[in-house]
């Protein structure tokens, strides 16, 4: 198995509205679709960033991990899911559309524990 961990920058004025619509629209698909580990939000605490200075983005606001096979199968089924016409339809309300967006990252990684 292998985890691909999913980072967002969204556009903090439109933050509220996202979660809104992450937690009414995007969760309840992308769960049905994919092995979703869980999908988490920023809360009002402040983040602890040790090291090197972040730049002007600092830390991501929106965290989510799918579960794969390997990376042949999420290669297979990530693009699939994401250019259907029923992640079209619920992407089309995204608040602020795609350039809210500010960064997006994908990293992967093999779990040391189960």
């Amino acid at each position: 198995m292998i985890y691909e961990i999913r980072n967002y920058h969204f556009k903090p004025e439109l933050f509220d509205r996202y979660k809104d619509w992450a937690k009414s629209k995007a969760v309840p698909h992308l769960g049905r679709e994919l092995d979703l580990v869980g999908f988490w939000v920023s809360n009002a605490d402040t983040p602890e960033v040790n090291g090197e200075p972040q730049d002007k983005l600092g830390v991501a606001n929106v965290t989510w991990i799918i579960r794969w096979k390997d990376l042949a199968q999420r290669n297979d089924v990530l693009p699939r899911v994401l250019a259907s016409p029923e992640w079209e339809a619920i992407f089309s309300h995204v608040p602020g559309g795609r350039s809210s967006y500010l960064r997006i990252e994908a990293k992967f990684a093999d779990a040391l524990m189960e």
